[in-house]
């Protein structure tokens, strides 16, 4: 493929979507055909799968809400991601397949193996080139969701624990893609270290 896929991840209030969308109008700015998404959602199916996941009313066992994710990442990538990386575009997703493995395997404890298969039918094999991992503890996280937390955000403190030491161990096994960012106080610092991986790894 020509294009290039870029993807954001990061536990709950990391400023995943903030930084995700300034890299996209960053890029757009310099004059690079970009595509920016979010994930479970992205395109109306997955978007309705995404409001079910969510739901704080829904009570979803853990193999159902992998599936869930899984079925609305295969919609989104058979629509959006690989056409535009066959026209040489950039992706950038706020969220993918990592998500899954860190918020299902890690943190529910579904079997990682199984993910990782169903994983690539569901991305078609498709793989990002650069991930950003932007890193802040959980109770700061967790802080910018005071007024209304969706059904992954209630969970556990222990959960939200499981799945960032989930994200260091897919960043330990994978560092030539995985690239930690620590999230500063400051937006404009985060966004920098983000712009020169960018530049150093897919541009």
């Amino acid at each position: 493929m020509k294009g290039r896929f870029i993807t954001f991840e990061g536990s709950e209030g990391c400023g995943k979507s903030t930084q995700s969308r300034l890299l996209y109008q960053f890029l757009k700015r310099k004059g690079y055909n970009v595509v920016y998404l979010r994930e479970p959602g992205g395109v109306r199916i997955s978007e309705k799968i995404r409001k079910i996941l969510l739901d704080p009313d829904n009570h979803i066992a853990p193999l159902c809400e992998t599936l869930l994710y899984m079925a609305a990442r295969a919609q989104v990538v058979h629509d959006v991601i690989k056409p535009a990386l066959f026209k040489g575009r950039i992706v950038i997703c706020d969220r993918f397949l990592d998500s899954t493995l860190a918020y299902q395997g890690f943190g529910l404890g579904v079997d990682i193996n199984f993910i990782r298969r169903l994983g690539s039918f569901a991305t078609e094999r498709i793989k990002p080139d650069l991930t950003i991992f932007l890193d802040l503890p959980i109770k700061k996280g967790l802080r910018h969701r005071v007024l209304f937390k969706d059904r992954i955000e209630k969970r556990s403190y222990q959960y939200h624990l499981r799945v960032r030491k989930g994200y260091f161990k897919l960043g330990r096994l994978e560092p030539k893609r995985i690239k930690i960012v620590r999230v500063d106080a400051d937006m404009r610092q985060t966004q920098a270290k983000i712009r020169e991986l960018v530049e150093k790894h897919v541009l």
